[in-house]
Formats: C-alpha cells, structure tokens, sequence
C-alpha cells in the first residue's frame, strides 16, 4: 500500500519528496530552528537526538516519509509522514514538522490537502491524525481540516523526555473530504 503514496506532491509554495539523504543536513537546520517545540513531540530532532531519530525512521517499516520543500526558496522546512497504510483503506498522517518561517502563512493547510486527496485518490478511505493533547495548535489544524476529533487514548505514549501523554485522536472519511 505505502507504495502506491510514493509520489511527489506540489502545489503552489509546497514540495512534498520522498525523504533522502540530500534533504538531511537542511532538515537538521529546519528543525533547529524552534528549539522548544520538540518538548511535545514523541521525539526529539535536535542536536545529537537528530541522527538518533532519523535511524528509528529508517528502521520503521510501512511509512512514507517526506521532506517538505518550501519552492519558493528551494529549502527545506521539515518533514510529515503517511504512516501504516493498510490493505483497509486506513493511513495516518503524522510525525509532521514544519518550521516556524512557514506557519500561519497557509502552507501546512496546502501540505496536508495535497497528503489527503492523494490518499484518497489511491483508494484509501479512512485518514487518522494522532495528535498530543498538549499540542493545541496542531489539533486546532486538523479540525480546520474538517476531521472528526474521536477520542483521547489516555498515557499511551511515552515521549523522549519521558512525559507520559495523551493522544487525540482525529478520522477524516473520503466522503467527508471537501477542501
């Protein structure tokens, strides 16, 4: 199924490639660019913990990974994923980052519209987005995305700093899409 989402996506200001060893040392500057972020992340993409995240992310299997690409100015902003698609027609978006220089301008809403209707346009029927409760403003996105906030999987995840969250959970279904 993962490969059917192995393509590129573009669409005004936003590039969607597949993540390569080119997009690593820009993608490692993107993300240092908002060091208190990472606290709410499952893990952390600074520093040192850089290369170890990276390793995990090629040691998963069934994700799609993504550099995303401001095109406008050729660089790297940061980074989303479709992880475990199923044979259900079920993917989550997620492990997504973008840089502070692109937020708030509509590039995330343009980035996750592409994810969507390319998800839906290969079949897939179901989109989860999983999300930290203390992340407000990412779960703020998703519901401007016109998902279904569905429940809360209580302490179900530890994060690098060893903070015990909650995830929100959001579904998108195909005949629910109209962005």
């Amino acid at each position: 199924m993962a490969e059917k989402l192995s393509k590129i996506l573009a669409d005004g200001p936003v590039r969607l490639e597949l993540l390569a060893d080119r997009h690593l040392e820009p993608l490692r500057a993107a993300c240092a660019e908002d060091q208190e972020i990472w606290d709410i992340y499952p893990v952390s993409m600074l520093d040192e913990n850089f290369d170890k995240a990276i390793e995990a992310f090629h040691n998963t299997t069934n994700w799609v990974r993504f550099a995303v690409i401001n095109s406008e100015t050729g660089t790297v902003v940061g980074m989303t994923n479709y992880i475990n698609p199923d044979q259900h027609g079920v993917v989550e978006i997620g492990g997504t980052y973008i840089a502070p220089s692109v937020r708030g301008s509509g590039f995330n809403s343009i980035m996750k519209k592409l994810m969507i209707d390319r998800a839906f346009a290969c079949g897939f029927t179901r989109i989860e987005f999983r999300v930290d409760t203390r992340n407000k403003r990412s779960m703020a996105a998703v519901l401007k995305l016109g998902a279904t906030h569905e429940g809360i999987l209580r302490k179900n995840r530890i994060t690098w700093t060893n903070y015990v969250r909650d995830t929100a959970v959001f579904g998108l279904l195909k005949e629910e899409w109209s962005l």
